[in-house]
């Protein structure tokens, strides 16, 4: 027989060797490639762009002054006689009704007499004060059962504060 060496080995001889590494060196080579491929995930946001980012408040609710409270409103009020009644904190949707007993209309758009005492309705608690406030309202908006049950008709106007009546010298 003859003595091959190496390369100088005939076809039918290099094939068996070559099956027999490929069929060890492959799939190790297979884990190494796909272990190495491993895909980021990148956020939504950061192909974005914020057209908005100067006008973004975060944090810091809007507050109207009094002049746009005035104009919001479709009833104001002055009075120094308002009291918390009842809230329905912890039982669903919060809301908090408020009784007035007296006080001095401001501004009307519906109604031209108002019979005292009534009670409003407000999404927010109030930092009721010691003096006469203005009480800004609107026409009442939801709330169906609760109106019928205590006869609302009003609620607070949203982002609207407590302001103090300024007296006049």
């Amino acid at each position: 027989m003859h003595f091959y060496i190496g390369f100088l080995l005939p076809i039918h001889m290099k094939i068996n060797v070559i099956k027999k590494s490929l069929s060890f060196f492959l799939p190790v080579f297979l884990l190494i490639v796909l272990s190495g491929c491993e895909k980021k995930y990148e956020a939504p946001d950061h192909y974005a762009v914020d057209l908005f980012k100067d006008e973004r408040t975060e944090g810091k609710a809007y507050i109207m002054n009094e002049e746009e409270c005035f104009d919001g409103s479709e009833l104001v009020i002055a009075s120094g006689n308002v009291k918390l009644t009842d809230s329905s904190k912890g039982r669903g949707k919060t809301f908090f009704l408020y009784k007035v007993r007296s006080g001095k209309i401001m501004k009307t758009i519906r109604d031209s007499v108002v019979d005292y005492p009534f009670m409003f309705l407000s999404d927010q608690r109030l930092k009721l004060k010691n003096d006469s406030i203005y009480l800004y309202l609107k026409k009442l908006e939801g709330y169906r059962f609760i109106a019928a049950e205590r006869n609302l008709k009003y609620q607070w106007l949203k982002a609207a504060p407590v302001y103090s009546v300024k007296k006049d010298k």
